[in-house]
């Protein structure tokens, strides 16, 4: 994959912009969410974190 540093700061950008629309458009929704993720046990959140990693590892795959 030839990547270009310009790639790289764009998808930070895209990454940015969508992980900033749930808390500006719903602050509250938000708050609560995020005290949900706080109740959660190590087990589940490094499930969600390994979930994460390998379908962004495939999407990255497919994509080349």
């Amino acid at each position: 994959m030839n990547f270009d540093s310009d790639v790289l700061w764009a998808a930070f950008g895209l990454m940015l912009i969508v992980e900033g629309l749930f808390p500006f458009l719903s602050p509250d929704g938000w708050r609560q969410k995020m005290a949900q993720l706080l109740a959660l046990d190590d087990g589940q959140i490094r499930f969600f974190g390994l979930a994460c990693v390998l379908i962004g590892v495939l999407m990255l795959w497919w994509l080349d």
